[in-house]
């Protein structure tokens, strides 16, 4: 079992910026990709950041160029840097993470964390 528990959400007026934390723990061999969700009131959780763990990112179009997402392999962190922020970025983030159960293993299982709310509001 993988745990995540993320960190630095709030409100923030437009422009601002907030950086997110997500810290995994528990039992796992190694951990795959690690990245970002977002869900919006009344939208379906979408992809915002991912990044493996040799340190391909892939963002969402609509955060290009505003958002940077980021890891430390060493100690199970992934963050998110929010730059520029609109208020369509209002949502609750969810930090996620594909990890290897054991050493043996040959594919993933996907973890969510409880999620993070970032407010964009003036």
């Amino acid at each position: 079992q993988v745990q995540l528990v993320e960190s630095g959400g709030g409100l923030v007026q437009p422009g601002g910026s907030l950086r997110l934390s997500c810290v995994a723990s528990g039992s796992f061999f190694s951990i795959n990709s690690m990245g970002w969700y977002r869900q919006a009131p009344g939208k379906q959780r979408e992809l915002v950041a991912t990044i493996n763990s040799s340190g391909s990112t892939n963002y969402v179009d609509s955060v290009n160029g505003r958002f940077t997402v980021s890891r430390d392999n060493a100690k199970n962190l992934v963050y998110l840097q929010m730059n520029s922020l609109r208020p369509e970025d209002t949502a609750v983030y969810f930090c996620y993470a594909a990890a290897y159960r054991y050493t043996w293993s040959r594919t993933t299982t996907g973890n969510w964390g409880q999620g993070t709310q970032v407010t964009v509001s003036a």
